[in-house]
Protein backbone atom coordinates (compact mmCIF):
# COMPACT_ATOMS: atom_id res chain seq x y z
CA UNK A 1 0.00 0.00 0.00
CA UNK A 2 1.31 3.45 -0.87
CA UNK A 3 0.65 6.76 0.80
CA UNK A 4 -2.45 8.59 -0.42
CA UNK A 5 -2.61 12.23 0.74
CA UNK A 6 -6.33 12.35 -0.10
CA UNK A 7 -6.95 10.09 2.91
CA UNK A 8 -5.92 12.86 5.33
CA UNK A 9 -8.69 13.62 7.81
CA UNK A 10 -7.72 17.31 7.86
CA UNK A 11 -7.79 18.82 4.40
CA UNK A 12 -5.85 21.91 5.49
CA UNK A 13 -2.18 22.28 4.86
CA UNK A 14 0.52 22.78 7.44
CA UNK A 15 1.88 26.30 7.63
CA UNK A 16 5.37 26.82 6.21
CA UNK A 17 6.61 27.95 9.64
CA UNK A 18 5.20 24.87 11.32
CA UNK A 19 6.78 22.75 8.59
CA UNK A 20 10.22 24.27 9.13
CA UNK A 21 9.84 23.89 12.89
CA UNK A 22 9.01 20.22 12.38
CA UNK A 23 12.08 19.77 10.19
CA UNK A 24 14.19 21.51 12.84
CA UNK A 25 12.73 19.20 15.52
CA UNK A 26 13.90 16.20 13.49
CA UNK A 27 17.37 17.66 13.08
CA UNK A 28 17.52 18.69 16.74
CA UNK A 29 16.58 15.19 17.92
CA UNK A 30 19.29 13.65 15.74
CA UNK A 31 21.90 16.15 16.92
CA UNK A 32 21.01 15.47 20.57
CA UNK A 33 21.29 11.70 20.08
CA UNK A 34 24.55 12.03 18.14
CA UNK A 35 26.02 14.38 20.75
CA UNK A 36 24.99 12.29 23.75
CA UNK A 37 26.13 9.11 22.00
CA UNK A 38 29.46 10.75 21.24
CA UNK A 39 29.88 11.79 24.86
CA UNK A 40 29.60 8.19 26.11
CA UNK A 41 31.66 6.71 23.28
CA UNK A 42 35.33 6.92 24.09
CA UNK A 43 36.68 4.54 21.45
CA UNK A 44 40.28 3.52 21.98
CA UNK A 45 40.75 6.29 24.55
CA UNK A 46 38.38 4.35 26.82
CA UNK A 47 40.60 1.89 28.73
CA UNK A 48 37.76 -0.65 29.00
CA UNK A 49 37.15 -0.63 25.24
CA UNK A 50 40.87 -0.61 24.42
CA UNK A 51 41.37 -3.80 26.45
CA UNK A 52 38.58 -5.75 24.73
CA UNK A 53 39.47 -8.51 22.31
CA UNK A 54 37.92 -7.38 19.03
CA UNK A 55 36.97 -9.36 15.93
CA UNK A 56 39.15 -9.56 12.85
CA UNK A 57 36.97 -7.16 10.85
CA UNK A 58 36.90 -4.45 13.53
CA UNK A 59 37.44 -1.15 11.68
CA UNK A 60 39.74 1.58 13.00
CA UNK A 61 38.13 4.19 15.25
CA UNK A 62 38.25 6.78 12.47
CA UNK A 63 35.74 4.72 10.45
CA UNK A 64 33.08 5.21 13.11
CA UNK A 65 33.70 8.98 13.05
CA UNK A 66 33.12 8.97 9.31
CA UNK A 67 30.21 6.54 9.05
CA UNK A 68 27.97 7.81 11.85
CA UNK A 69 27.69 11.43 10.69
CA UNK A 70 26.77 10.20 7.21
CA UNK A 71 24.13 7.87 8.66
CA UNK A 72 22.68 10.66 10.82
CA UNK A 73 22.45 12.97 7.78
CA UNK A 74 20.69 10.22 5.80
CA UNK A 75 18.27 9.67 8.72
CA UNK A 76 17.49 13.39 8.82
CA UNK A 77 16.93 13.65 5.07
CA UNK A 78 14.76 10.54 5.11
CA UNK A 79 12.58 11.76 7.98
CA UNK A 80 12.28 15.23 6.48
CA UNK A 81 11.17 13.73 3.17
CA UNK A 82 8.45 11.84 5.04
CA UNK A 83 7.42 14.92 7.02
CA UNK A 84 7.26 17.07 3.91
CA UNK A 85 5.34 14.42 1.99
CA UNK A 86 2.68 14.03 4.67
CA UNK A 87 2.99 17.69 5.79
CA UNK A 88 2.33 16.96 9.48
CA UNK A 89 3.87 14.59 12.03
CA UNK A 90 0.43 13.36 13.07
CA UNK A 91 -0.35 12.24 9.52
CA UNK A 92 2.47 9.74 9.73
CA UNK A 93 2.19 8.79 13.38
CA UNK A 94 3.58 5.28 13.01
CA UNK A 95 6.47 6.48 10.84
CA UNK A 96 7.55 9.09 13.36
CA UNK A 97 6.93 6.84 16.35
CA UNK A 98 9.34 4.33 14.81
CA UNK A 99 11.77 7.11 13.86
CA UNK A 100 11.98 8.59 17.36
CA UNK A 101 11.96 5.13 18.98
CA UNK A 102 14.97 4.09 16.89
CA UNK A 103 16.79 7.27 17.91
CA UNK A 104 16.20 6.38 21.56
CA UNK A 105 17.34 2.80 20.99
CA UNK A 106 20.41 4.08 19.15
CA UNK A 107 21.36 6.17 22.19
CA UNK A 108 20.53 3.28 24.52
CA UNK A 109 22.95 1.02 22.63
CA UNK A 110 25.83 3.51 23.01
CA UNK A 111 25.06 4.02 26.69
CA UNK A 112 24.79 0.31 27.47
CA UNK A 113 27.93 -0.59 25.55
CA UNK A 114 30.31 2.27 26.29
CA UNK A 115 29.04 3.83 29.53
CA UNK A 116 27.81 0.75 31.40
CA UNK A 117 30.25 -1.67 29.70
CA UNK A 118 27.48 -4.20 29.05
CA UNK A 119 28.08 -5.60 25.55
CA UNK A 120 25.58 -8.42 26.10
CA UNK A 121 22.78 -5.97 26.95
CA UNK A 122 23.78 -3.72 24.09
CA UNK A 123 23.59 -6.70 21.72
CA UNK A 124 19.99 -7.33 22.77
CA UNK A 125 19.28 -3.63 22.28
CA UNK A 126 20.94 -3.75 18.87
CA UNK A 127 18.73 -6.61 17.73
CA UNK A 128 15.67 -4.62 18.79
CA UNK A 129 17.06 -1.51 17.07
CA UNK A 130 17.67 -3.47 13.86
CA UNK A 131 14.05 -4.70 13.90
CA UNK A 132 12.70 -1.21 14.54
CA UNK A 133 14.75 0.24 11.69
CA UNK A 134 13.60 -2.56 9.36
CA UNK A 135 9.98 -1.80 10.28
CA UNK A 136 10.63 1.92 9.82
CA UNK A 137 12.01 1.30 6.33
CA UNK A 138 8.91 -0.71 5.39
CA UNK A 139 6.65 2.00 6.81
CA UNK A 140 8.60 4.85 5.16
CA UNK A 141 8.36 2.99 1.85
CA UNK A 142 4.56 3.38 1.97
CA UNK A 143 5.10 7.13 1.80
CA UNK A 144 8.36 7.59 -0.09
CA UNK A 145 10.57 5.03 -1.75
CA UNK A 146 13.50 7.46 -1.62
CA UNK A 147 13.11 7.98 2.15
CA UNK A 148 13.14 4.21 2.65
CA UNK A 149 16.18 3.66 0.40
CA UNK A 150 18.14 6.35 2.26
CA UNK A 151 17.84 4.21 5.41
CA UNK A 152 19.32 1.05 3.85
CA UNK A 153 22.94 2.03 4.65
CA UNK A 154 21.87 2.46 8.29
CA UNK A 155 20.37 -1.03 8.36
CA UNK A 156 23.50 -2.42 6.71
CA UNK A 157 25.72 -0.68 9.28
CA UNK A 158 23.55 -2.00 12.12
CA UNK A 159 24.00 -5.48 10.67
CA UNK A 160 27.78 -5.01 10.70
CA UNK A 161 27.56 -3.56 14.22
CA UNK A 162 25.67 -6.70 15.22
CA UNK A 163 28.58 -8.79 14.00
CA UNK A 164 31.05 -6.60 15.93
CA UNK A 165 28.97 -6.53 19.10
CA UNK A 166 28.27 -10.27 18.96
CA UNK A 167 31.93 -11.05 18.41
CA UNK A 168 32.93 -8.85 21.34
CA UNK A 169 30.44 -10.70 23.54
CA UNK A 170 31.83 -14.08 22.46
CA UNK A 171 35.52 -13.07 22.56
CA UNK A 172 35.31 -11.43 25.99
CA UNK A 173 33.47 -13.83 28.30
Amino acid sequence: MTYDPSLQSDSGTASPVRGWLSDLAIIFAIVVVATLGGLVTGGSSDPWYAELTKPALNPPDIAFGIVWPILYVLMAISAIIIRRTVRRFEWAGLSFSLFFLQLGMNLAWSTLFFFFHRPEWSLITLVALWLIVALMIVDFDRISRLAAVLLLPYLAWLSFAGYLNGAIVSLNP
